[in-house]
C-alpha cells in the first residue's frame, strides 16, 4: 500500500491538537485533526485526555460538555466517559451498555503543544533532538501556515541537495549518512560538505563557521521534521527547529514551525537562549520564502531521479513502510483491520 503522497492515508504518528495554553484545567474543547473531530480535555489532575468527539448515545459533541474530575460529561444527557473512552456513569440508570464507549487516543504535551496519537497507546513519545535529551528546553512557536501540496512533499525539502545551489545559491557538495530507528518510525539524514569560496555567501560562511557545513534532518512518523543546523561549526552551538505537519484537506497541509533550544541558567543564560532562538528564526525566514514559491506550485510526479536524489528515494521508501492509522479514509481503514 502506497502511503507516500497519498491523501487517503494518515500514518500513525503525533499530530498537533492545539497549544497547551489553550486548554486550562477542567476545560474541554473539540478540534479537527487530520479530518477527525477529537475532544480533548484536561482533568483536575492536569493531564490531557483525547476521545472521539461524538457521544455514542445521540451524537452530541463532547467538547461542549463538562469536565467532572478526570471524566468528561456529555452536555446533553450527562453520560460520563473516562480516559479510555468507556462510559462510567449514566444518570438515568445504573446499567451501562457495553457499547457505551468511544475511541480513546494517547496524548503528550511537549514543545508547548498538545499532541495526539491515533491509537490509545503510542509505541514512543514525540520525537526528541539527541543533543537536547534530558535537558530542560525553551520552545518558541512561530505562526503556522499552509502549503498546497502533501506534507510528505514539503518534508523532502530538507534533504534535497540540488536545491541548495539552484534555490539558495549555496554550491556545497553534500555527503549523506543515514540511520533508521529500531521501530522504523524515525529516519535521520545527516548532510556534510566543504564550503566553496565562489560567492560572498560562501566566503562569509567559511570565515565565521569554518571550512565545513553540516546539518541533519530527523523525520518521525512521516509527519514531524526535526532540523539541526550549525552542527560542528565555529562560534555557534547547534540550532534546532521543528516542523510539525498536519494534512487538513486534500491538497492542503498545515505546517507549524517551532524553535527549540536548551534552557540556560541566569540572566546571561536567558539572553543567550533568546539569541539562539532569534538566530534559528532568522535562518528559517531566509530560506522559507525561497522554498515557498516551489511548494505552492508543484504537482509531484517523479519520473526521472538522479544519483544526487538518493536521499529523496530513501525518504519515500521510509514513508511507505509506515503504518496507516484508523484516521485513514474508511476503505483504507477496513483493509488495515483485515490485515491486522
Amino acid at each position: 500500500m502506497q502511503i507516500f503522497n497519498n491523501w487517503n492515508i494518515v500514518a500513525k504518528g503525533w499530530y498537533i491538537a492545539c497549544t497547551s495554553k489553550e486548554l486550562a484545567q477542567k476545560q474541554a474543547k473539540s478540534v479537527e485533526i487530520c479530518g477527525q473531530r477529537i475532544t480533548i480535555f484536561r482533568g483536575e489532575d492536569g493531564i490531557v485526555r483525547a476521545l472521539d468527539a461524538y457521544c455514542p448515545h445521540l451524537g452530541t459533541d463532547l467538547g461542549i460538555g463538562k469536565v467532572d474530575g478526570n471524566w468528561i460529561r456529555c452536555a446533553f444527557h450527562h453520560w460520563a466517559f473516562d480516559e479510555t473512552g468507556i462510559c462510567q456513569n449514566i444518570p438515568c440508570q445504573s446499567a451501562i451498555p457495553n457499547q457505551a464507549k468511544v475511541e480513546a487516543y494517547a496524548t503528550e504535551e511537549k514543545y508547548g503543544f498538545i499532541w495526539v496519537y491515533p491509537d490509545a497507546v503510542a509505541p514512543e513519545g514525540v520525537a526528541d533532538f539527541d543533543e537536547l535529551k534530558g535537558k530542560e528546553i525553551v520552545a518558541q512557536p512561530d505562526t503556522a501556515f499552509e502549503r498546497s501540496c502533501h506534507h510528505h512533499i514539503c518534508m523532502m525539502n530538507g534533504i534535497d541537495a540540488q536545491h541548495l545551489k539552484t534555490i539558495h545559491h549555496l554550491d556545497i557538495k553534500m555527503n549523506l549518512s543515514l540511520h533508521r530507528s529500531e521501530l522504523g518510525t524515525q529516519i535521520d539524514f545527516t548532510m556534510r560538505g566543504q564550503f566553496p569560496q565562489t560567492t560572498w555567501r560562501e566566503k562569509l560562511g567559511q570565515r565565521f563557521l569554518g571550512s565545513t557545513y553540516e546539518y541533519s534532518m530527523r523525520y518521525a512518523n512521516g509527519c514531524i521534521g526535526l532540523l539541526t543546523m550549525m552542527k560542528n561549526v565555529r562560534l555557534f552551538p547547534p540550532l534546532h527547529m521543528i516542523y510539525a505537519y498536519t494534512p487538513i484537506a486534500p491538497g492542503r497541509t498545515r505546517i507549524q514551525p517551532i524553535y527549540v533550544t536548551a534552557k540556560r541558567k541566569g540572566i546571561v543564560g536567558y539572553l543567550l537562549s533568546k539569541f539562539l532562538l532569534f538566530c534559528t528564526r532568522l535562518a528559517y525566514y531566509m530560506l522559507r520564502d525561497e522554498d515557498g514559491k516551489i511548494y505552492e506550485n508543484i504537482r509531484f510526479n517523479p519520473k526521472l531521479l538522479l544519483s544526487i536524489d538518493q536521499p529523496l528515494a530513501q525518504y519515500m521508501e521510509y514513508v511507505n513502510q509506515l503504518k496507516p492509522s484508523r484516521w485513514s479514509k474508511s476503505e483504507v481503514s477496513s483493509k488495515v483491520k483485515i490485515q491486522n
